[in-house]
């Protein structure tokens, strides 16, 4: 007898139907599984059986054929079991296969009959919305990240067994919901603030403008000067989530496998901050069947590379693409799969190998050679996409000491809001949303300067040496600054500032 179940796989960040046809006949006992799919599929063979009949239900000793369609799409995960414990079970009439037909199926199967967690429930949840198909029964751990979406109605189970008792009795339970802007959660519940941070107003200064522009930041200094810490605040002072952020945050989230600690939802800013050995393919994404890596999980938040020349000259060159165009294009032979990559890039390095060049206390050992070398691990190309380079000195014993509280956290996120909302204004009739994002044309009718400003970035184009692309970065931090004090044209001081940003270009090249 056939049996057809439904389910559903991933590409990329999109979800696609998968129909499961199980066919239970007469012959030697076996198992065939076709349809593309990966080794943890095949192996769903021997959890499926297990869980069968340790759920209390028999396993039939006959030929059994799974078909996974679309067969040209190669399948990968676990997420397929509950619906082909079912679909065998339908097959030989344990349960009526009427009853599976207006329901999908997702969930790994332990031995014992229990199901698990399993990736990517979101995209599958808003993949849904647009089909005729709305029931989803899925693992518990799996509920609120399908409750998201109101168009569809999401059962959780906890077994096989209580699965089944569900489909011959649907009206016992009631579908579960989530309201998504009660979880979304203030900038102001971090644990972190900028009030901790004892002395380094300027490069505070410094991520506010970054912040408020959407700026990418180098930070520049000696061991233990507070370059760390200051990044990791970062996050606290960005503007709070829209909706849609968080959605597209938690999508990818989801399909990476990250949000079971996070209550099946993004409420915050995420910060990323990998480890220096990471390779490119973890830092960018792919795989044999794409994966987001850390760029797209910094979407919408922060990525921060701490000791900036210890990473492989490979895996920075990859931050190129999606630092000019905040999207990564991972390419396979049958298809190309475009992830999100919206970001600020937050790096930070010593000046030198032993980190004393800057520092007056300590002498430096290193000679102008092995400092060129050590900075030289950071291509031109790289640098020119990131728009403030700031210096983090050393922090004197009479700010360490100082009682007064530093300026929150809040208060800084207040005039980055109040900046950004400018330039969304600003920009309402375009794609981008932030000072940063500005191309070509769009920063000439954007940055307007009067001719004291203009004669400024004139002088400082001709000592700093600076390229076309560094210009650009002057004008549009110009901008944020003029932003940040409601300001229409930009005015000398504001380019004194953004040049500030920039003084470091000859030394880093």
């Amino acid at each position: 007898m056939i049996s057809k179940t439904y389910s559903f796989g991933l590409l990329g960040l999109e979800a696609y139907l998968v129909e499961i046809e199980i066919d239970v006949a007469a012959g030697l006992p076996q198992v065939t599984l076709v349809g593309l799919a990966d080794t943890a599929i095949k192996e769903s063979k021997e959890r499926v059986r297990s869980a069968i009949k340790n759920s209390g239900f028999q396993w039939p000793a006959q030929r059994i054929t799974i078909n996974l369609a679309p067969s040209n799409i190669k399948k990968e995960g676990a997420c397929f079991d509950l619906a082909i414990a079912l679909g065998i079970l339908a097959a030989t009439e344990q349960i009526n296969g009427e009853l599976l037909r207006n329901y999908a199926f997702l969930g790994e199967l332990s031995l014992d009959g229990r199901l698990r967690p399993v990736h990517g429930v979101l995209p599958i949840s808003l993949a849904m919305a647009n089909l005729p198909l709305k029931n989803l029964i899925l693992p518990e751990e799996n509920a609120k990240e399908a409750g998201i979406v109101p168009e569809i109605s999401a059962w959780p189970q906890k077994s096989l067994k209580e699965t089944m008792h569900f489909l011959t009795d649907p009206g016992s339970r009631q579908p579960f919901k989530l309201v998504i802007e009660e979880n979304l959660i203030p900038n102001a519940n971090y644990n972190l603030d900028f009030c901790e941070v004892k002395g380094q107003y300027f490069a505070k200064r410094a991520l506010e403008v970054a912040v408020a522009g959407g700026h990418n930041i180098i930070l520049l200094g000696p061991p233990g000067s507070g370059k760390t810490m200051l990044a990791k605040r970062i996050p606290t002072i960005m503007p709070s989530l829209s909706l849609q952020e968080a959605l597209e945050i938690t999508k990818i989230h989801s399909v990476a496998g990250t949000l079971l600690n996070q209550d099946g939802f993004m409420g915050t800013r995420p910060f990323r901050s990998p480890h220096h050995g990471i390779s490119d393919v973890a830092l960018i994404g792919g795989g044999s069947i794409p994966k987001p890596g850390e760029i797209s999980l910094s979407h919408y938040g922060v990525l921060f590379l701490d000791e900036l020349p210890e990473f492989s000259r490979k895996a920075l060159e990859t931050l190129r693409q999606p630092l000019e165009d905040n999207l990564i294009c991972i390419s396979r032979i049958k298809r190309s799969l475009i992830f999100p990559a919206c970001f600020i890039l937050a790096a930070a390095l010593n000046p030198c190998p032993c980190g004393n060049y800057f520092n007056p206390q300590k002498p430096c050992h290193c000679n102008p050679a092995k400092i060129r070398n050590y900075l030289g691990k950071i291509s031109g190309p790289l640098l020119d996409r990131i728009d403030i380079h700031i210096e983090v000195p050393q922090v004197k014993y009479r700010e360490l000491t100082e009682t007064n509280n530093a300026e929150s956290s809040q208060a800084i996120r207040q005039r980055v809001e109040n900046a950004r909302r400018i330039q969304r204004e600003r920009f309402k009739s375009t794609k981008i949303f932030c000072n940063a994002q500005m191309q070509g044309r769009l920063i000439k009718e954007v940055c307007l300067l009067n001719k004291e400003a203009q004669e400024l970035i004139r002088m400082a184009i001709s000592e700093l040496g600076l390229s076309a692309r560094g210009y650009d970065k002057i004008l549009k931090v110009s901008r944020t600054i003029a932003d940040l004090e409601q300001k229409e044209i930009i005015c000398q001081e504001h380019v004194a500032e953004a040049i500030q940003y920039r003084s470091l270009d000859k030394l880093l090249n």
